[in-house]
């Protein structure tokens, strides 16, 4: 028969057992005694995580006032081109730093606009976003690749998601072939998504490109 031992004297009692003939102390039911030791155990889980989570925000340098300026700009823009559900992720839940928490820094990694810590919904805008982007356009295309990976996504789907995109957020090779932001993105969608990139009539191969005159022109001559 299984056995209990009482809280207060330690005497092994029965598991049926109401009260300790030793020192009378109440027992507690059964039921109860697994529910306080979920409810320790769930409070301890989100003290971590929690505990976790600041740890992250504190070590990371918070936007100056200049910066957070230019980013509500970008997420403005964001809205007024029809992706408000991104804009409004962004406005509620996304925190923003200007530098690398300490898990951002142990990690190697290649120069960047932005980076984004799922689920801590915690988005590190580098000195680059700020500097290379020549326009609220092109700022709102990096964020609108950060609000995939908010959403859990990975590099394959944020690249796509914004490169088919681009023409509703107004940011197309007309306008912005020659800036240093285009350029990047252009070529990193190309290696991580290369299955828009087929279309031998397209400048670049770009199968979301229409094709130009000269477009057809060129695939006219090489046939």
């Amino acid at each position: 028969m299984k056995t209990i031992n009482c809280p207060q004297c330690r005497l092994v009692n029965y598991a049926d057992t109401v009260i300790c003939p030793r020192c009378e102390a109440v027992f507690a039911p059964t039921g109860s005694r697994l529910l306080r030791r979920a409810v320790i155990c769930v409070t301890v889980c989100f003290a971590m995580v929690l505990g976790f989570y600041l740890s992250l925000v504190a070590s990371a340098k918070s936007l100056t006032f200049e910066q957070k300026t230019v980013v509500l700009a970008a997420v403005r823009t964001l809205r007024e081109k029809g992706f408000t559900d991104e804009a409004s992720m962004l406005e509620t839940f996304a925190v923003f730093r200007r530098t690398d928490n300490w898990l951002n820094a142990s990690v190697e990694k290649e120069n960047a606009f932005a980076a984004t810590n799922f689920p801590f919904e915690i988005v590190t805008l580098y000195s680059d976003f700020f500097t290379y982007p020549v326009d609220d356009i092109e700022r709102a295309a990096i964020l609108l690749h950060e609000t995939r990976h908010l959403r859990g996504e990975g590099e394959k789907e944020a690249y796509e998601f914004v490169w088919k995109h681009r023409k509703q957020l107004g940011w197309t090779r007309d306008k912005y072939e020659n800036s240093q932001v285009w350029e990047n993105v252009r070529r990193q969608t190309r290696d991580v998504v290369p299955g828009l990139f087929v279309c031998e009539i397209n400048q670049f191969s770009d199968c979301t490109e229409e094709p130009t005159g000269i477009d057809r022109l060129r695939s006219t001559i090489g046939r």
